[in-house]
């Protein structure tokens, strides 16, 4: 009797896409993940793709999942929310920092013009750079993720895909006069995402939602001995 073989790839893509239109509906249209652009470009880009391939069957859970390095990656929650605040306009130039594996960049690659997506951990920047090759409108960069990209400045948008205790002055530098900073920040265990603009007078970020957070290496204050 012949037995009949079935390509698993058709049956696993579908499976995959099942989950990922699950997510929008479930996770980021009931927690203020509102702008349409946002949304559309989060349902058409197979976040499984930008993971390593022992957490791919994970990759639209509302979780942060273990990367190489220590590193974990943030949920599409939190993508979203930043991406959502962020207001991503088609003209932007933007810097992405903690780019992991690639997942934002390639919904910024949807929504702005360019963008610079900077990753320091090796292996996750050999994912990033696999998946999106062929990705004109995104350059996967290497380096000490509290630096930025300075080569890439002036940016109209940077967005920090991680909770953070204080954003460097030279990073901030990076962005001109005028454009947007949108990060997570981390105050005594507590993630909350924040934004703010850069102007000649100076900078600050405002919280606008607690939400679990991934912690970012590189931003912590320098500690004070009291006596």
């Amino acid at each position: 009797m012949m037995t009949l073989q079935v390509d698993p790839a058709p049956v696993e893509a579908s499976r995959f896409e099942a989950m990922r239109h699950a997510m929008v509906a479930s996770q980021l249209r009931t927690n203020a993940v509102n702008d349409p652009r946002v949304v559309e470009a989060m349902a058409r880009v197979r976040r499984e793709d930008f993971l390593p391939p022992e957490h791919r069957g994970l990759a639209y859970r509302d979780t942060l999942l273990p990367l190489a390095g220590g590193r974990r990656h943030n949920s599409p929650l939190a993508t979203g929310l930043l991406l959502t605040e962020a207001h991503v306009r088609p003209e932007d130039h933007v810097l992405l920092v903690g780019a992991a594996g690639g997942y934002a960049a390639a919904l910024l690659a949807l929504l702005a013009k360019s963008v610079v997506a900077l990753e320091e951990e090796d292996s996750l920047v050999a994912i990033a750079r696999k998946a999106l090759a062929g990705e004109g409108k995104a350059e996967v960069v290497q380096g000490p993720l509290n630096a930025g990209w300075a080569a890439g400045a002036p940016y109209d948008l940077m967005i920090v895909d991680g909770a953070v205790e204080q954003l460097p002055e030279a990073l901030v530098a990076q962005v001109r006069p005028g454009g947007r900073v949108l990060s997570g920040v981390v105050d005594r265990g507590v993630t909350r995402l924040a934004a703010g603009r850069r102007t000649e007078g100076g900078f600050g970020l405002i919280d606008f939602i607690d939400v679990e957070c991934t912690e970012l290496p590189g931003f912590r204050r320098l500690r004070t001995f009291t006596f």
